[in-house]
């Protein structure tokens, strides 16, 4: 079995409740599970993972990496929010999955609004991570394609085109298909939130 996995998807599609869910399974079954979110997603919590869906878990949050070790008998570690760490955190996580017994799962996005991906992402491709996309549909009106992209916007509804990659929160993304979003993106209808 794998020991380093990578499950991506846009807003919505899951993950954090995917990794709660796990948590819980394992623990039931007397396995020992930790969960590690960013410093930065505060989103809804300091210190759980929360999903959309009404659930939530107790979670280490961390800035980065660099002393983290999980307990010796810890046999799955559970990342939320994996874009927001650096590679040199991923480099981390890689170590401590093909030198300990501790299998390594993340969740997170893979690309940014931009369609830039994400450099702890990028990682995660690069060194080899067991990939699983979770799937949800596209956000817009009567639209059934599966969604691929985000689009971020302003509080008066324009599409944002730059600035920083990192932008925590949700109310202002909206996860769509290809299709809508080279649509809404490159102008062809850009006002559309």
């Amino acid at each position: 079995m794998a020991k380093l996995h990578f499950h991506y998807g846009t807003m919505g599609s899951s993950k954090s409740a995917q990794l709660i869910i796990n948590s819980y399974n394992l623990n039931s079954q007397g396995k020992k599970t930790e969960i590690i979110k960013p410093q930065i997603d505060n989103r809804f919590s300091q210190n759980q993972v929360n999903s959309r869906i009404g659930i939530s878990a107790d979670a280490t949050v961390l800035k980065d990496l660099n002393n983290y070790k999980p307990s010796a008998d810890t046999q799955m570690v559970l990342v939320d929010e994996i874009q927001f760490f650096t590679p040199a955190d991923v480099d981390i996580l890689v170590r401590i999955a093909d030198t300990t017994p501790t299998i390594v799962m993340c969740y997170g996005l893979m690309v940014d609004s931009n369609e830039q991906i994400f450099p702890a992402s990028r990682r995660l491709i690069e060194v080899g991570a067991k990939l699983h996309r979770m799937e949800s549909m596209c956000q817009m009106p009567g639209c059934m394609h599966l969604s691929s992209h985000h689009l971020r916007f302003d509080a008066s509804g324009r599409v944002i085109r730059a600035g920083a990659q990192i932008s925590v929160g949700d109310t202002n993304f909206k996860s769509v298909c290809r299709q809508h979003f080279n649509e809404i993106y490159h102008g062809r209808n850009e006002k559309t939130k």
